[in-house]
């Protein structure tokens, strides 16, 4: 029996009905699989409640999706409209947080470029030949004979499709999806970052204000002392060391004036770089004084330790583990065989009109089977390694749980010990204050020493400077245990438009760029 004639190009080959749905059929089994581990959340051990030993509960992970109501936007509970202000300008304008959308942005490129691996690719070409092979010899072109010179038109298409059968382009698109994830989680992680600073320099910046008028108003009084020993000198009922004292004294606080106006104008400086500003653009805003802000509604404190789950640096190290755990699937699905279909069709003319013609019309359809057999180790020790990284993900996740617990007994701890201390500088301040006002009453009347108004004016201010700085304290340990919690951002932030807008000007303006090539090069 012969063999029967092949059909015309045009006609193309056809794969059997029962043998294209078998072939279909296991391209799809086969596609549904993907080699490698597949991510699950680590279950960790946490404490039930803060400080001393409590039951352990556990929690796998899962992220919440809004935070504690005592732990949004927690910085308007300070109730200062010039800090709400400010965090509203830093957010719009922080460099930080403008880096951090452009990473989104690229996490999300690289996901959809890892997204499309897994579709078909179609390519198109073209050509145009005009070619003349010598006057007296013939060219034969499809179904015509010319001689002399003669056009050639091609058009092609062509396509490709890897069939993904052991899940190393789905691997990498759900690596790019948890790496999105992650750049989202390092934006949140920014805000809250950036939020807790503007509060603390802000606190900052008031306490050194209120340190400054309390030293001002002392040195004032301390003058108004020396003038009076003066006074008293020159009566008879001093002498000259109670006036040197008494000088020295106030100097001595002048003294402190300057440094605090310089730490004062190097936070305001931070606060401003901080929204995205230069140096000095706060001061005219923050020249007139304003009190500490101080947080005058329940503190958060007995929170289940769940809450740490909200916390984006946390949430930032468990998304880059699952990234990391896809790729060593990606790494595994790299040692097995890669199958592609391809295709493309393709058609010649001596005319344009001639193209698409069924006559000038070829095409091709087949597998493409690609299989690892020697590397040499090269593929293993990509797993391997790929495996490695994870290892180091994990443990980074199991760092940040950790540093986020210590970061709230910390700032927990850190805050209840300041407000006592707080209480005890306060009443120590109202003690001296009466002190200093009968010795200053008693040296007046001669009934006591000027060294009993020395030490006393110098005590009194003593106390109540150290309890300003355990105001300024109590807020920013306040402002840390809402970070070290989690609180932040809950605002919109577009992330999706580009920092630069391109223009792409026409090509005759940009086309100096050559001229100035060739003169560099030793052109004219």
């Amino acid at each position: 029996m012969g063999i029967p004639p092949r059909p015309p190009a045009r006609d193309g080959w056809r794969l059997p009905a029962p043998r294209l749905v078998a072939l279909l059929f296991l391209a799809g089994l086969l596609g549904g699989c993907a080699v490698g581990p597949d991510y699950q959340a680590p279950s960790l051990q946490f404490p039930a409640k803060w400080g001393a030993a409590h039951p352990t509960v556990s929690a796998n992970g899962t992220e919440p999706d809004n935070l504690p109501p005592d732990l949004a936007r927690w910085w308007e509970r300070l109730n200062d409209k010039t800090l709400d202000g400010l965090v509203e300008r830093a957010v719009a304008g922080n460099l930080d947080v403008a880096t951090a959308k452009a990473r989104v942005r690229e996490a999300r490129a690289t996901r959809r470029q890892a997204l499309a691996a897994l579709a078909p690719v179609v390519t198109g070409d073209g050509s145009y030949t005009r070619a003349d092979n010598g006057s007296n010899v013939s060219a034969q072109s499809g179904d015509i004979t010319v001689s002399g010179p003669f056009d050639s038109f091609d058009l092609g298409l062509g396509a490709s499709w890897e069939l993904d059968l052991f899940g190393a382009n789905r691997r990498s698109a759900e690596a790019a999806t948890y790496g999105l994830d992650a750049a989202e989680e390092n934006l949140r992680n920014t805000l809250l970052v950036l939020i807790g600073d503007v509060a603390t320099y802000y606190v900052e910046a008031r306490g050194y204000q209120a340190r400054i008028a309390l030293a001002q108003r002392t040195a004032a009084s301390q003058r108004e002392t020396a003038a009076l020993t003066r006074t008293k000198l020159e009566a008879g009922t001093a002498t000259a060391l109670d006036v040197a004292n008494a000088e020295g004294q106030a100097a001595s606080t002048e003294a402190d004036i300057p440094g605090l106006q310089s730490s004062y104008q190097q936070t305001l400086h931070q606060l401003a770089i901080l929204l995205g500003q230069p140096p000095s653009s706060l001061n005219e805003l923050m020249k007139r004084s304003r009190p500490i802000p101080k947080p005058r509604l329940p503190i958060p404190k007995s929170v289940p330790a769940n809450v740490l789950l909200a916390r984006p640096d946390v949430r930032l190290a468990e998304r880059e583990l699952a990234q990391y755990t896809a790729k060593v699937g990606q790494a595994e699905a790299a040692r097995y065989p890669d199958v592609s279909l391809v295709g493309d069709v393709s058609t010649s003319a001596t005319n344009v009109g001639d193209l698409g013609k069924n006559s000038t019309i070829s095409w091709s359809f087949g597998p493409s089977l690609s299989v690892p057999i020697f590397n040499a180790g090269q593929l293993k020790a990509a797993v391997e390694y790929a495996q490695a990284e994870r290892d180091e993900y994990f443990i980074a996740y199991r760092s940040a749980v950790l540093t986020a617990l210590q970061d709230v007994e910390n700032a927990s701890v850190a805050l209840q010990h300041e407000r006592r201390k707080s209480r005890s500088l306060a009443t120590s301040a109202t003690s001296y204050r009466k002190a200093a006002s009968l010795a200053r009453a008693l040296y007046q009347s001669g009934s006591s020493s000027f060294l009993d108004v020395l030490d006393a004016e110098r005590s009194l201010y003593s106390a109540e400077d150290s309890y300003l700085q355990s105001e300024v304290a109590i807020t920013t340990d306040y402002v840390s245990l809402n970070k070290a919690l989690g609180g932040g951002w809950t605002g919109f932030v577009d992330s999706r438009t580009p920092e630069v807008t391109d223009e792409m000007a026409p090509h005759f303006v940009r086309a100096d760029w050559a001229k100035e090539f060739v003169q560099s090069d030793g052109g004219p």
